[in-house]
């Protein structure tokens, strides 16, 4: 069965699509429009812009992740009366499975990873896509549509979140709620409202969120069901999962999600229970990955939030000496800094926001040292850290300033792990 084009956007298709953004996303795009028999243009600012000029070829603008409703190409393919639409929005359109979507401020990645695992070993045929592995559009492109024996574990940002007007949600699991991407959105509130339009998306009383989600909405005057709420931060020892990495806080709250809609959907839980038992952390997630003469180095580059380092820093017993910093993305350093002060003993500090990082330190008392480079950074905890300490990459910031991205900030740590390993004592 080949793709069918919805009605409504027939009128737009009749001429090239403009695709803003030439990553992956862009390129799944087009991969989707070529199999509709659609020509697209990809407008990118490293290639080329977009302008009045260019609005007249195009009826119908599909949006990258990373364009925001402020960006200057956005804004004027509005004001010529364009149609626009995000990628993920987009591509929905054209897929005929299951939708079972994952959000969160931390948590979602590793979530949408294990119920792909767990479905597959279920017998199901499960892909992960959206923000994490394929976009949709792929997803569509290579399963030509996929049917209702295709599940799509969907992870959504609040990037893709914010401007959802078609895509549809058969279930929603949001894990948590905490400060993050305030350098994209106006405000605490507006990121909430970008992630609450998930919900709006999502099949009515088939969503199921952590207790943080709960108390901003409260906040935020929205409205969550008591059956919605899952008593992630409460969930009592459950023997079944040691030895697990769902064993323990933070994990363990993703496991519980997954858990309650496993059940809600009338799945045996045992299933679930023995996909934990056999699931493994991507990398770059609070992982050990050396020790050298007594000290042992954790690789945490995923941590691109505030949450997200607090979360790792309550797994260890004795303060640690933490590698923190990158690109601004807003919110409370100094609240962030003073949450961490007890559980740090010494703080290594790189990328552009060590300056401000060092007046917070300062202030609450942290020790703490300004890195120019990640070397610098693990050659300074090296020289600090006592037999039994842990030298923890959890930045807390995006990696953009000196880095690719998390996974090449990541790999350069374990490079520099693996040298000094390699070194005798």
């Amino acid at each position: 069965m080949s793709l069918s084009i919805p009605d409504l956007l027939q009128p737009l298709l009749r001429q090239p699509v403009a695709v803003f953004g030439g990553g992956v996303s862009g390129e799944g795009v087009l991969a989707l429009l070529g199999s509709l028999g659609v020509p697209g243009v990809v407008y990118d600012a490293k290639a080329r812009g977009f302008t009045e000029s260019d609005t007249p070829g195009h009826a119908l603008i599909i949006l990258s992740p990373g364009f925001a409703s402020n960006h200057p190409w956005v804004q004027v393919a509005q004001s010529a009366g364009l149609a626009l639409l995000g990628e993920l929005d987009f591509a929905s359109l054209f897929w005929r499975g299951w939708v079972l979507a994952v959000t969160g401020t931390n948590g979602k990645t590793t979530l949408t990873e294990f119920l792909t695992h767990a479905l597959q070993g279920a017998g199901e045929t499960a892909r992960a896509a959206g923000n994490i592995g394929i976009p949709l559009s792929r997803l569509v492109v290579e399963t030509n549509g996929g049917g209702p024996a295709h599940i799509a574990v969907c992870e959504v940002s609040s990037f893709q979140a914010e401007t959802l007007r078609h895509f549809r949600a058969d279930a929603t699991l949001w894990t948590n709620f905490s400060e993050d991407h305030l350098e994209r959105h106006p405000g605490l509130e507006a990121y909430f409202n970008a992630k609450w339009n998930l919900v709006t998306r999502t099949v009515p009383d088939a969503f199921f969120v952590g207790p943080s989600v709960q108390r901003y909405a409260r906040i935020f005057g929205r409205t969550l069901s008591a059956r919605a709420v899952v008593a992630t931060e409460l969930a009592p020892v459950d023997a079944r999962l040691t030895g697990t990495v769902f064993a323990a806080y933070p994990q363990r709250e993703n496991f519980e999600l997954a858990a309650a809609w496993w059940r809600a959907v009338g799945r045996d839980e045992a299933q679930l229970v023995a996909a934990a038992r056999d699931f493994r952390l991507g990398r770059h997630r609070l992982v050990q990955v050396g020790d050298h003469d007594g000290v042992a180095f954790w690789n945490d580059s995923k941590a691109t939030n505030f949450h997200a380092v607090e979360a790792a820093l309550a797994g260890f017993s004795r303060p640690v000496l933490l590698i923190v910093g990158g690109k601004p993305k807003g919110g409370d350093l100094a609240g962030f800094i003073q949450r961490i002060a007890p559980r740090v003993k010494h703080a290594c500090l790189i990328g552009e926001t060590r300056s401000e990082l060092a007046t917070h330190c300062s202030a609450h008392g942290v020790p703490h040292t300004a890195c120019a480079t990640l070397a610098d950074a693990v050659q300074g905890a090296v020289a600090r850290a006592a037999h039994g300490d842990a030298i923890i990459l959890s930045p807390g910031f995006a990696s953009f300033d000196m880095f690719r991205n998390y996974e090449d900030r990541g790999d350069q740590f374990e490079q520099l792990v693996r040298e000094l390993c390699a070194t005798p004592v």
